[in-house]
């Protein structure tokens, strides 16, 4: 079976060589093809740019191999239990199989792929759920604060609006004149 790895630390600090260590050592052990491994450091703060799983990703759905070992889930994924289902749930689609070194029971070669594949699902559901309760509990307080919700109202001058189109604009250089989108200028015409 040919295979590809996946490792990845979360600082520079940090080295990959033991997870790689063991994940070639059980890929030698079950008679597997190492073809490619994929190496993310991921530092810093905000949003986590990790070229290699997108292109392991990319490399995956096009089968250039056939199945997908890495050391622990966290390590293929931080991003919560929906994105990480999604990620199983599209290399299983492309013909992809998956393993977590150190967790077996995640191994969608075994006899309970689709159990884990449920349990992930469930997880990621309740997760949507915790995130929409989260998200109108803080709609709900900001109101009560009197915060104004939504994008800032645009006002549109209509009268200085026309009077630039007779001199002969068009709508995009006006709008980019009112600093404004062509979308607001149209709606505030077709108001009046």
């Amino acid at each position: 079976m040919n295979i590809g790895i996946y490792a990845r630390v979360s600082t520079d600090k940090q080295e990959t060589a033991n997870q790689l260590d063991q994940l070639r050592e059980f890929a030698a052990r079950q008679g597997w093809t190492i073809l490619v491994e994929y190496i993310d450091v991921v530092t810093g703060s905000g949003k986590k740019v990790r070229p290699k799983f997108e292109k392991m990703m990319l490399d995956a759905s096009q089968k250039r191999f056939d199945l997908l070992l890495f050391w622990s889930m966290d390590r293929l994924s931080r991003e919560g239990a929906q994105r990480t289902l999604t990620y199983l749930t599209n290399l299983d689609t492309w013909g992809v199989a998956w393993r977590s070194f150190t967790e077996p029971y995640f191994d969608s070669c075994g006899p309970f792929k689709d159990v884990v594949i449920s349990v992930a699902a469930t997880l990621a559901k309740q997760e949507r759920l915790r995130i929409s309760e989260r998200t109108l509990a803080g709609l709900a307080r900001a109101k009560r604060e009197g915060k104004s919700l939504g994008r800032p109202e645009v006002r549109v001058d209509v009268v200085r609006v026309r009077k630039m189109q007779r001199e002969g604009l068009g709508l995009r250089p006006i709008a980019a004149k009112l600093g404004c989108s062509v979308n607001t200028l149209q709606r505030a015409l077709h108001a009046q």
